[in-house]
Order: C-alpha cells, then sequence, then structure tokens
C-alpha cells in the first residue's frame, strides 16, 4: 500500500484503550469522532475503563454504539444542576466538591460503599480488602452490551487483567473464549479501592499499575498485513511544573500510570526494528498515540470526579484530539519502517483540553 493513501480508509485498525476510571469519557469522544469518520476498528484491546468503553463499542450495533456510551457515562454524573467552563474561577473547587461527593456517595450503577470496608482500620473489626464496591456496574454492563454480539460481532475484543497472587498479566480474548459482565469487572478492580475478582480459580484486578494501555497485547505478534494501531491512554508523560502540593501529587500519579506504555511502546520498538533487519519487506504498522492531558483544573482526584463539566469537557477534548491526530497523521513522513511511532503533539492536546468543551459548542 502507498504510503500516500489515507492509512484509516486502507488499513485494519487496532484499537488500543486505556485505563483512568472517570477520565474515560475521553475516550468515549475520541471514538465518536472515529465513527464520524467512518473509521471503524477490527480488534479493540482495552484495560479498566477502555476496556468497558471497548466492550460497549463492540458490543452493540454501530448506530447504537455512541449512544450507549453517552448513557454510561450520564448514568456516572453526578448532577449538581451547573457546569462552570475551565475558565471559571470556581472550576478547581467545583471539581474537587464532585470528587469528594463521588467518594462520599459512591456512584449508582457503578459502584458504592462496602461494609467494613474503610472501617477495616479500627480495631476489632473484621478485616476487607477495598474500600468500594463495584458490584453495582454489573448490572449497568449488562443493560448496555449484548454479549453475545460482544464475542460473535466483527469486532474482536480483548481485556486485560492481572493476576493478584502471581502478578502475571492474564488477557481474555474474544477468539479464544466468551467473555461477560465478570471480566470488565475484573479489568476493572483497581486494588485497594475495588475488590479483585475472581475468575477460573484466579483472582485478577486492574492492570493499571502494570500495564495501563496495553499497546504491546495488541502489537506482539507482527500483523500479517499492514496495520493502523490508534493507542489512546488518559495520563500523560508531559505536562508542566507542579506549583502546589495537590498538583505534585497529581504528577506523580501520571507518571506511575503513563510510564508502562513509553516503556511498551520503546521496546516494541527494539523489536520491529529486529524483525526490519531480518525481514524488511514484512508488514508494516503505523502506531498512532494520543494521550490525555489533563486541564489545569484537574488535580490529583481527578479519576474520580464525575462532575458534568469536566465528563463534558473530556468528550470534547477526545474527539478534537482525534480529529488533530488523524490530520497529523495524514500529514506525517512515515518512513519505510516496521513500525512507524505518531504522536499527537502534547501542546496542541494541552490547548484542547484547556478550551475545555466551549470550543466545541
Amino acid at each position: 500500500m502507498s504510503l500516500s493513501s489515507p492509512p484509516e480508509k486502507n488499513r485494519p485498525i487496532v484499537l488500543v484503550l486505556g485505563g483512568g476510571n472517570a477520565l474515560g469519557s475521553y475516550l468515549a469522544g475520541a471514538y465518536e469522532h472515529l465513527q464520524q469518520r467512518n473509521v471503524g476498528p477490527r480488534w479493540i484491546v482495552g484495560a479498566s475503563i477502555g476496556a468497558i468503553t471497548g466492550a460497549i463499542i463492540a458490543g452493540n450495533a454501530p448506530e447504537e454504539r455512541v449512544p450507549r456510551l453517552r448513557e454510561f457515562w450520564e448514568q456516572a454524573k453526578i448532577h449538581s444542576g451547573f457546569a462552570p467552563n475551565r475558565d471559571s474561577s470556581i472550576r478547581h473547587a467545583y471539581n474537587e466538591a464532585h470528587t469528594a461527593l463521588a467518594l462520599l456517595l459512591g456512584r449508582p450503577g457503578l459502584f458504592g460503599h462496602r461494609f467494613p470496608g474503610l472501617l477495616s482500620m479500627l480495631p476489632w473489626m473484621p478485616s476487607d480488602v477495598a474500600l468500594y464496591d463495584h458490584r453495582p456496574l454489573r448490572e449497568t454492563l449488562e443493560r448496555l452490551i449484548d454479549f453475545a454480539r460482544l464475542n460473535r460481532g466483527d469486532i474482536r475484543f480483548t481485556a486485560i487483567c492481572v493476576d493478584v497472587e502471581t502478578g502475571e498479566e492474564t488477557v481474555f480474548d474474544t477468539a479464544r473464549e466468551e467473555i461477560g459482565p465478570e471480566h470488565l469487572l475484573a479489568t476493572s478492580a483497581i486494588m485497594p479501592v475495588f475488590p479483585p475478582v475472581e475468575i477460573g480459580g484466579r483472582l485478577l484486578c486492574d492492570p493499571g499499575f502494570t500495564n495501563n494501555m496495553p499497546v504491546d497485547v495488541a502489537l506482539e505478534t507482527p500483523p500479517e498485513e499492514d496495520t493502523l494501531c490508534i493507542a489512546v491512554e488518559l495520563f500523560s508523560l508531559k505536562a508542566s511544573r507542579p506549583v502546589s502540593l495537590d498538583a505534585s501529587a497529581e504528577r506523580a500519579n501520571d507518571l506511575v500510570f503513563a510510564s508502562s506504555s513509553r516503556r511498551s511502546i520503546q521496546a516494541l520498538q527494539r523489536e520491529y526494528g529486529l524483525r526490519e533487519q531480518i525481514e524488511p519487506n514484512g508488514s508494516s504498522v503505523t502506531l498512532l498515540h494520543l494521550a490525555y492531558q489533563s486541564g489545569s483544573d484537574e488535580r490529583a482526584g481527578k479519576a474520580f470526579d464525575y462532575s458534568p463539566a469536566s465528563l463534558r469537557d473530556r468528550w470534547a477534548a477526545g474527539m478534537r484530539d482525534m480529529e488533530h491526530a488523524l490530520a497529523q497523521l495524514a500529514d506525517a513522513r512515515r518512513e519505510a519502517k516496521r513500525l512507524n511511532v505518531i504522536r499527537l503533539d502534547p501542546h496542541m492536546a494541552a490547548a484542547t483540553a484547556a478550551a475545555g468543551a466551549r470550543a466545541s459548542a
């Protein structure tokens, strides 16, 4: 295939979606722009909220995918009645208040308090392994996802978990096995916030601390034909210097969750470089990498900020970032390599985040 051809129209597409809890509305916006461009993935690989997003996409007919994603985030939203823009002087306090409300009250259809939970730290209380119960999410998933379609539809779907006892990565793939709601609960069970889930005798949890954007799973085996891999993660290695304790905590959190994707991509570049020496005429992969750049109003608790304004702004940022990324992809001069990595300009993504949803109004 000629490198001048539009790759999103002519190559099979793999979509990799990372984890990040309430930041996941960015993934929904990114997918909505892909759908508007009639760009459809052949395979979706996800972790945590990325897996849930991918399952909603793969488990619904094309015309139902964005409405189902909107329904998911509408249910998750804390309906406080107003949504200030990112340049509002009260926006940071607004975000912090909604984060506190989510942690205090839980979210209907997503998670709630468990007993003894936090109280297990007190003397004479029974032991517990998590703070919240995310079993309410199961009913939501069963309502929004057609699991028969998910397992036998046109889109291959893969969810990543980690075995709590061995630390080994566990991969569930509709090409090999049936995936149900319990697999999605397992991939989103970030410890110790949510309890791990036992499947087939293994105790499984969210892979966020080890592999939050599993691009290596998608590209571990070189594809048989030229492929476009679009990887979208919710934490960024790029950010401005922190100027407060809260900002420092946010930066540390981002570095923990984003570092694994850098190592994975670097390892893939080395591996594909070796393959290129052995088989220079083999199939090629173009990896288009997007990372959500948090707005200046967001801090360490952003992954539990379900405020209307934040969910709206992240969705809008996802749409605009995907638009910019596809334009950058079309303009990029790709070398004749087995693996070409194209990253969305982080300065452009930061400007998108700062603009919030107003730029889409």
